[in-house]
């Protein structure tokens, strides 16, 4: 059998990419600097590689930007990371609206701060008749939390007497998904080196492609992510089929 390398290129670009953004705290311990400069830089890399996703034609691409399991940090690089999210949604909502970009949050973002939920409910709005790519941030969001929620309110349905038991289908879990009308996910990227989708979009994963690559996010650049999607080309995708 010839080596993944030795598989051409097809051309094929994903629709949907999602990335697991890990080793900001690595990239600034390198640097003898504090964890805050990491995640600062990481935002510089977020602005980055949503241009250049765009550029590429990728029609979705959803950024873990916080987690579920966050909270456990300290608090104040809680507060700095809140703080990093208000920075980017003021400084670049203006160009989300410019080149039709949409906005969409997964996630129970509405654990945050008043003011913080304001603002993203403010940016999600002003950018909901935009018609072109979605960008698609998941704040506070845990794929297992994201399942359990959709199984309750099937199950609720159900125990009511408004749909039945057989009625629970792959697709009826999918409609009530926070991703629920996003293109099926094809490609997910983890920086940093670690292999493992931490409680991030499991059920969408189940027939993504998966790139795990050694960079830190804030090292990750408008050429990897060009190779990332030239790798997605060079894949074999079967989907269980010959």
């Amino acid at each position: 059998m010839g080596s993944l390398a030795a598989v051409p290129d097809t051309g094929a670009v994903p629709r949907h990419v999602a990335i697991i953004m890990d080793g900001n705290g690595r990239w600034a311990k390198r640097r003898l600097l504090p964890r805050f400069a990491g995640h600062k830089a990481g935002v510089d890399t977020v602005r980055r590689i949503t241009r250049a996703a765009r550029a590429l034609g990728i029609e979705a691409l959803t950024l873990y930007a916080f987690s579920s399991e966050n909270w456990r940090r300290p608090e104040a690089e809680v507060s700095d990371l809140m703080g990093l999210l208000r920075l980017f949604i003021r400084n670049d909502l203006a160009e989300l609206v410019a080149d039709n970009v949409r906005l969409r949050i997964i996630g129970d973002y509405r654990r945050f701060s008043a003011d913080l939920v304001a603002l993203i409910d403010d940016a999600v709005a002003r950018t909901a008749s935009n018609t072109g790519p979605i960008l698609v941030i998941a704040l506070n969001y845990g794929a297992q939390a994201e399942l359990v929620a959709a199984a309750q309110r099937l199950a609720t349905r159900a125990a009511a007497g408004e749909i039945a038991p057989e009625a629970i289908t792959a697709e009826a879990i999918e409609a009530e998904l926070d991703t629920h009308g996003l293109p099926p996910l094809d490609l997910v990227i983890r920086t940093s080196g670690e292999q493992r989708l931490s409680n991030f979009l499991l059920w969408q994963a189940a027939y993504a492609e998966l790139l795990f690559v050694d960079t830190l996010w804030p090292d990750f650049d408008e050429a990897a992510l060009g190779e990332a999607v030239a790798a997605f080309g060079r894949r074999q995708r079967r989907f269980g089929g010959l």
